[in-house]
């Protein structure tokens, strides 16, 4: 247990370098602080709970990326990224796409750290349930994303419009609940046996 316990602490590490790449000369300065809160409030609680509740290597390597895809975003802002403008060129895109990459991994990884707690922390024990029950909480982590982006765009005005990433598309809110959407259904689907397995090998965790 003591190497899942480090876990913790090298995905901190590596966040912490990637953190002063992002920061050093950013494209918008309060975008990317904004781009960034989600790791900074993660990083902490990571690390506070590494012994009571260390997760699972898989779950971590997830973590670890989705915060990689945060700094690489906050750093261009997410209608700027060298890597989705290569997308939009090779797939023949009208906007650069890494916004949608971004609200997908918003579905995909949530939902096995959600997958994780819900089974270790609350016991839940029925499939079908615990399918349903992932899929309504990156459902809802979503929706309150979209609302920090309204009340963001309330509070800064125009400023707000790097944040918000929407490249003229009204329809950006909906896209982006549908993909983290679709990222739930797909983690749940291809990494739920590899999951068990790695749960499998561990101590249950203390309930709620």
């Amino acid at each position: 247990m003591i190497e899942k316990e480090r876990h913790a602490v090298v995905v901190c590490l590596v966040w912490a370098i990637a953190l002063v790449a992002s920061g050093i000369a950013p494209y918008d300065r309060l975008t990317w602080l904004m781009e960034v809160m989600p790791v900074l409030i993660a990083a902490p609680l990571m690390v506070a709970t590494r012994r009571n509740l260390p997760l699972t290597t898989l779950v971590y390597v997830l973590i670890a990326v989705h915060g990689l895809i945060l700094f690489y975003g906050g750093a261009y802002t997410y209608a700027r990224t060298p890597l989705g403008f290569w997308l939009q060129d090779l797939l023949g895109f009208v906007r650069n796409p890494y916004d949608r990459i971004g609200h997908l991994a918003q579905g995909f990884v949530p939902a096995m750290v959600a997958r994780e707690l819900l089974l270790r922390v609350f016991g839940i024990r029925g499939r079908k349930i615990l399918f349903f029950l992932v899929t309504c909480v990156c459902l809802a982590i979503s929706a309150f994303y979209e609302l920090i982006e309204w009340w963001a765009a309330l509070l800064i005005g125009a400023e707000a419009d790097e944040f918000l990433a929407t490249q003229g598309d009204v329809w950006d809110t909906q896209w982006d609940m549908f993909l983290a959407l679709i990222g739930a259904f797909a983690a749940q689907l291809l990494l739920g046996r590899r999951h068990d397995r790695q749960l499998a090998k561990m101590a249950p965790a203390t309930g709620p």
